[in-house]
């Protein structure tokens, strides 16, 4: 069974560095065709896909946070890595962690709530 868990600060403040990790256990992060994507839901909003990470370690990003937004992944640890820079309040949100694949987006960690505020 494959299970995700989402890491990290629970708050930051405005202007600086967002940074999750996500850890993958009982499977791999660079089995095939699988992407492993961050999807966050800020308060009274629908969900939003900010990116993924391909089995073959090729990031692919929301273009709406293209230019602020990073996605690597160390294979050693299991693990996925979102880097989101500048933040201002309106990133405050639940960020998930999702295996995609050909079965859809089975596969999702519970979620951390991320605030930006001062």
């Amino acid at each position: 069974q494959v299970q995700l868990r989402e890491s990290g600060p629970g708050l930051v403040k405005p202007s600086q560095a967002l940074t999750l990790a996500c850890t993958v256990s009982g499977g791999s992060i660079t089995t095939g065709y699988y992407y492993w994507s961050w999807i966050r839901q800020s308060p009274g909003k629908g969900l939003e896909w900010i990116g993924n990470i391909a089995y073959s370690g090729i990031p692919v990003y929301n273009p709406s946070l293209k230019s602020r937004a990073s996605i690597s992944r160390d294979t050693s640890k299991s693990q996925f890595t979102l880097r989101l820079n500048s933040v201002t309040p309106e990133d405050t949100a639940v960020y998930y962690c999702v295996r995609d694949g050909r079965d859809g987006m089975n596969y999702w960690g519970k979620g951390t709530l991320v605030t930006v505020s001062s």
